[in-house]
């Protein structure tokens, strides 16, 4: 990694550094209206349509599964790969909501197979953490019916190498605190600031992938965008399947 490099990621790590990046790129006219975020995107997507949130659970209880419920949506699934917590059930009961909560890995056919193909895939803060990006985004694809509203984690682009991505397992404890966002409220990042822990499983930090390679990866899994916001460390888009899901054939099948 050049140094130059580093200094970038240094600078845009800080709170004013990442403020003026946004502005900049919001002054060039590179990203669209972002009010109200995630929760806004939902809102204007989800009326009329069936609605699933993948990796609902961790530390928002399935925020926005409620969300896309009292939006419209004319049926809400939320999945996680860990059990639904205390939270969420209160927000069940006091909701009366009719949320169904799969717990499931949204790649293993299984899970794709309860929750169906489904008009509004919703998948925020989880392809970091898995250590199979693609098989993630091919899944969502496989899923998918009209549109995906994805939320993740990513790392500034590299000059001169588009598509690049960083594996942050078993890196050493200096080359992990480059990716460390703490100073952006970004804490704690399993995997980055700590060692890298099995025991964690998917709480894991696996993947920084630049936008470039975030693109490329879901065109390969079948997917356009169509709407993109930036931010130096985030990215959110609004896609649409174009193609096929991706599945190989063996020879003579």
């Amino acid at each position: 990694m050049y140094m130059p490099y580093r200094i970038k990621v240094r600078l845009l790590k800080t709170r004013w550094g990442n403020r003026l990046w946004k502005g900049w790129l919001d002054w060039r006219g590179h990203n669209p209206d972002h009010s109200g975020g995630l929760a806004e995107t939902i809102r204007r997507h989800a009326p009329g349509n069936s609605f699933v949130d993948v990796g609902c659970m961790w530390a928002i209880h399935g925020q926005y599964a409620f969300i896309a419920e009292e939006s419209g949506a004319v049926s809400v699934k939320a999945v996680d790969v860990t059990p639904a917590t205390p939270e969420f059930d209160a927000k069940m009961k006091e909701r009366n909501s009719r949320v169904q909560f799969i717990l499931g890995d949204a790649a293993h056919p299984d899970t794709m197979a309860q929750i169906g193909v489904t008009d509004v895939v919703f998948c925020a803060g989880v392809l970091y953490h898995h250590p199979s990006p693609f098989d993630l985004l091919a899944a969502l694809r496989r899923i998918c019916g009209k549109t995906l509203i994805l939320g993740t984690c990513t790392i500034p682009e590299i000059n001169g190498m588009p598509n690049a991505a960083l594996y942050y397992p078993m890196l050493n404890a200096k080359d992990r605190d480059l990716w460390d966002l703490r100073d952006l409220g970004v804490f704690p990042q399993v995997g980055i600031t700590n060692e890298y822990d099995a025991d964690e499983g998917y709480g894991n930090w696996f993947w920084g992938l630049t936008p470039s390679c975030l693109v490329s990866l879901l065109a390969t899994a079948g997917f356009q965008v169509e709407w993109r916001y930036s931010e130096p460390f985030y990215q959110t888009l609004v896609c649409k399947p174009v193609e096929e899901p991706l599945v190989h054939r063996l020879p003579n099948e």
